[in-house]
């Protein structure tokens, strides 16, 4: 007997079908979302970067630090200041937005301090928070000893006759005999905010390349965190900020110098500049030369 029904209802299967489908897929057994499937930790790391900007913008606008830490701990970071500072050198070495690089230093410094932390409701002028320095270990200035001991005395080349009035001298024990290579010693500008209380050239074989070190403090001798150093060149110029780095100190930062290059420093704001500053070795007993590093330590008066 021939089928006289044509196609249609094969047209009409097909569309109960769909319709079957749908029903089943958004009435009766839906797609069920989990929160690990948003969690911050699962984001990549660039996008962690902006998750973490986003949290030092909200925190320098509000102040509110527990609600920061709470949400920095959703990345599940090994240290969570680390990679705050961290994230605050790249995006100055990036060349990126400035005031995010500062919040992010910030933030870091905050989380450093814990409850003594000041609110960022303003960028802070002259002091610190009181405990900003009892727990930070300190930067030694100079190595002094005789050469038949085991500590060696380390100082510039031809110092300036103003080093000796304005250097307080401070001390530590060292195993090596190292003696700074011949260099310009830098000179002193008078009449700046900030004033240049330390002038040091440090030979010291743990720290890696010759580094413009800077300590800011105010009249107290507490370090002041976000305060911005210039350093210029003669092919360009280049800024940082202290407190980037508060396994430190909350006032210390750090420039890293190339070989040949001549610098001038100062503090941002008129601060006093320091210039003549380029990076000399210093050797060991054995005869190994290695670079050496310039300490400066602005006050406040």
């Amino acid at each position: 007997m021939r089928d006289e029904r044509g196609h249609w209802y094969l047209l009409t299967g097909f569309v109960i079908g769909i319709v079957l489908g749908l029903v089943y897929a958004w009435l009766i057994s839906p797609q069920q979302y989990q929160d690990r499937d948003t969690s911050p930790a699962s984001l990549q790391p660039e996008f962690k970067d902006q998750y973490r900007a986003m949290i030092a913008s909200a925190y320098v606008a509000t102040g509110n630090l527990p609600r920061a830490e709470a949400r920095l701990e959703l990345l599940d970071d090994d240290d969570v200041v680390r990679a705050l500072a961290e994230q605050a050198q790249r995006t100055l070495g990036e060349g990126n937005s400035p005031l995010q690089a500062q919040a992010l230093g910030l933030l870091a410094v905050a989380l450093g301090q814990g409850e003594s932390a000041l609110i960022p409701t303003s960028i802070p002028n002259e002091t610190a928070a009181p405990d900003q320095t009892s727990n930070t270990p300190q930067i030694t200035n100079t190595i002094t000893a005789t050469p038949d001991e085991s500590t060696s005395e380390i100082a510039p080349a031809n110092p300036s006759p103003l080093s000796t009035d304005l250097t307080p001298q401070a001390t530590r024990t060292s195993n090596i005999t190292a003696t700074p290579l011949p260099t310009r010693t830098p000179t002193i500008t008078p009449g700046s905010p900030f004033v240049l209380q330390e002038n040091n050239f440090v030979c010291d074989t743990k720290i890696t390349g010759p580094l413009i070190q800077i300590i800011a403090e105010n009249s107290s001798g507490q370090q002041l965190s976000n305060r911005e150093i210039i350093v210029t060149w003669e092919e360009g110029e280049d800024y940082f900020f202290t407190g980037l780095k508060p396994e430190i100190g909350p006032g210390y930062a750090d420039f890293l110098m190339s070989p040949g290059v001549v610098y001038e420093v100062r503090m941002a704001g008129g601060g006093q500049t320091v210039p003549d500053i380029t990076p000399a070795e210093c050797e060991t007993q054995s005869g190994r030369r290695y670079w050496g590093s310039w300490l400066l330590v602005f006050s406040r008066p």
